[in-house]
């Protein structure tokens, strides 16, 4: 009996997922819809739901397709693809792929030989990679909000060595998972590829560590340092805003490492097009990869990522109190976490169950519902009132010590709480430079980590914003 054209694409799809992993499976060919299959020319129609999608089969499964197709279909197979280019209005575009030479068939491989690249020879890693081991793929929840810069990421993780999208870029407000999602590339590439030299650097420290190098007449050593690196990851870029030494220095690091064919993976709060102040020769270098925007997670997903955090913490939480805390948490992982963490430092203490009425009452400590967005005024005016400090003696030129710390922790929570750059915050903190913001947001973290008592001050601070309604 002859096989069905149906059947015989479910066949091509069951040995391709013998070849690869079950991640790789789900994310490029399980999507693949089949068309139509023309005896007389040979030729085999398959709908793809992007051009991304085709890219990235033509670039590093090609050859497996090849194969499979022939094997189950025919000698001299042509492979179309079907591009949706525009789901809205339906439009498509088909694109005949590129012929393989032709090879012996390969057979189900088995999960120790699942990813189709080689890996590094194992070398002694010289560097930190500053990477957070516990933000990896792993416990990153897929959503709508996140399913490109994910998938697209994962592949990067797998090939790293390709020039295809790179630099990637994502972008998106605070809170929605842009540094676990870098971390997770970093954490996946050092797990396939040891040998690599993978290296995450927040924006800020990077620009600490340059103006460090000018200042001890190091910059050759810190430019060298940099230009080594395998995999370059960078977090924040939007604080470079203004920083003009720091751009021009990290323009020649970015051109090196990418005519070198090393791998560059940024985060911004913002897409390149609206990083008003870094200038254009950098911004066409940022954007001539892939853009991909990170949303912030909707309530389905953030029940999502609040029953694995609740599953992996061995709580138990009503389900209404999860829905509850997804609703109200305004779309951001961090206070999701917060809320758990703060739930369960409250049960443990006052040996309570967690119920609605609990939750409600750590969402409003720990959750900011009021829309409206902090300004540097309001910062100063908590910030003053904590140390019994005038707002004009911050902004004066006063060296006195309370004017001073209270000077740098306004620095230091403008920074963390609003989108504007170092320059700017600067301005509006008594008219300084943004060396000197740098400066005053390192010097205040430091602090935080050796002092128990004046990181509690901080922390109170940050809590009356979160109280303000």
């Amino acid at each position: 009996m002859k096989v069905s054209l149906n059947a015989r694409w479910d066949r091509a799809l069951a040995l391709i997922k013998g070849n690869v992993s079950e991640q790789q499976y789900n994310t490029w060919f399980k999507p693949i819809i089949f068309e139509s299959f023309d005896e007389a020319t040979k030729t085999l129609l398959v709908q793809v739901p992007s051009p991304f999608v085709y890219e990235y089969l033509e670039e590093n499964y090609v050859d497996l397709l090849s194969k499979v197709l022939r094997h189950v279909f025919c000698d001299g197979i042509r492979l179309t693809y079907r591009v949706v280019t525009d789901k809205e209005h339906k439009l498509t575009q088909d694109i005949q792929a590129e012929p393989v030479e032709k090879g012996e068939f390969m057979q189900p491989t088995t999960s120790a030989n699942q990813s189709p690249t080689v890996l590094d020879a194992a070398v002694p890693q010289a560097i930190d990679s500053q990477l957070n081991p516990h933000q990896t793929f792993g416990n990153f929840i897929e959503g709508a909000s996140n399913k490109l810069p994910r998938a697209v990421g994962l592949s990067i993780a797998e090939h790293p060595n390709t020039s295809q999208f790179n630099p990637m870029f994502i972008y998106g407000p605070s809170g929605c998972g842009k540094t676990h999602l870098i971390n997770a590339i970093g954490m996946q590439i050092k797990k396939i590829y040891p040998a690599k030299r993978v290296l995450y650097v927040s924006a800020r420290l990077f620009q600490v560590q340059y103006t460090d190098s000018v200042r001890q007449n190091t910059v050759n050593d810190f430019i060298n340092f940099y230009q080594t690196i395998d995999v370059l990851i960078v977090d924040d870029i939007q604080e470079w805003i203004g920083a003009d030494r720091t751009q021009q220095t990290f323009f020649h690091i970015f051109d090196h490492l990418f005519r070198n064919g090393k791998r560059i993976i940024l985060a911004s709060d913002r897409p390149p097009v609206d990083l008003k102040g870094m200038p254009e020769r950098l911004l066409t270098r940022f954007a001539c990869g892939l853009i991909a925007e990170l949303e912030k997670p909707d309530v389905q997903l953030c029940m999502a990522i609040l029953n694995n955090k609740i599953k992996r913490d061995g709580l138990q939480i009503p389900e209404e109190v999860v829905q509850f805390i997804a609703e109200t948490a305004n779309g951001s992982v961090r206070d999701l976490e917060g809320v758990i963490n703060s739930l369960l430092a409250y049960s443990v203490v006052y040996n309570s169950r967690i119920d609605m009425r609990l939750a409600e009452r750590v969402v409003k400590r720990a959750v900011n519902i009021d829309d409206k967005p902090l300004t540097i005024d309001d910062i100063l005016e908590k910030v003053c009132n904590h140390f019994n400090v005038s707002v004009s003696g911050v902004n004066g030129k006063s060296r006195k010590r309370e004017l001073v710390i209270a000077r740098q922790v306004s620095m230091y929570l403008a920074q963390k709480y609003t989108k504007m750059p170092a320059s700017r915050i600067g301005k509006l903190v008594g008219g300084r430079d943004h060396s000197t913001v740098i400066h005053s947001c390192s010097q205040i973290e430091q602090r935080m980590k050796i002092e128990k008592g004046f990181a509690e001050e901080v922390n109170s601070i940050e809590n009356s914003f979160k109280l303000k309604a």
